[in-house]
């Protein structure tokens, strides 16, 4: 990932070892990592490059990585396009631990998902860890579909926040202990239920809490 791919939605923060960036203008791999795609998700414009369309029937992609594995806090953040004529509730973003004996999935899990009310969304943020689980939704909170957004949670260590566009949703006192090594599923929630009508420009993974003005900048 260059900083010439991201032009126009990162701000003054230095890309470093602390954050982990995944593309989605391509099907075979995304950040590096060979993508498993299911039914037929397309390549279409985005801000800034590519970004992967999800027709919110069948179109999914899995990734053998749980990003945020072993973050102790963390913020992760997606810039993408929720259609408002998806189904009500779908699972967009789904980060999933795996028993490291057994290789089965575990409950512990990190999720975003989107709720369509009259072709207007919400975002419900959800962490569930061994020390404690919190689901962030307010459904005051209406945002136009069909358009590119911002979407960002993040957890300092003692409060777990989330905003759309860089406006503050929603936040909790809350304790989370890290997560193990994963799995992703994009387009859909880990058991292929909730599938997201929609697209993905780019998702941002960083292993601190990040301030607002550090985010990436909600797409023109």
């Amino acid at each position: 990932m260059t900083r010439r791919t991201l032009l126009g939605l990162m701000p003054a923060l230095a890309m470093g070892g602390e954050s982990e960036v995944w593309t989605f203008d391509r099907l075979d791999e995304i950040g590096g990592l060979p993508a498993r795609v299911l039914g037929r998700p397309k390549v279409v414009d985005g801000p800034g490059g590519g970004a992967t369309e999800f027709n919110g029937v069948d179109d999914a992609i899995f990734l053998d990585r749980h990003p945020l594995a072993g973050a102790e806090t963390f913020t992760w953040e997606v810039v993408f396009r929720p259609d408002g004529d998806g189904p009500a509730e779908q699972r967009f973003f789904h980060l999933q631990e795996k028993d490291p004996r057994t290789g089965a999935n575990t409950q512990v899990r990190m999720l975003m998902e989107t709720r369509i009310v009259e072709r207007r969304w919400t975002l419900d943020s959800f962490v569930y860890s061994t020390t404690g689980s919190r689901a962030l939704l307010n459904r005051e909170r209406r945002h136009e579909a069909d358009r590119w957004q911002h979407a960002a949670m993040a957890y300092d260590g003692t409060h777990f926040r989330n905003w759309v566009n860089g406006e503050l949703e929603g936040e909790a006192a809350v304790a989370f202990a890290p997560q193990r090594a994963g799995h992703a599923s994009i387009g859909v929630r880990i058991d292929l239920r909730d599938h997201f009508k929609g697209a993905i420009r780019l998702a941002r993974f960083t292993r601190r809490a990040l301030r607002p003005s550090e985010f990436l900048r909600a797409p023109a």
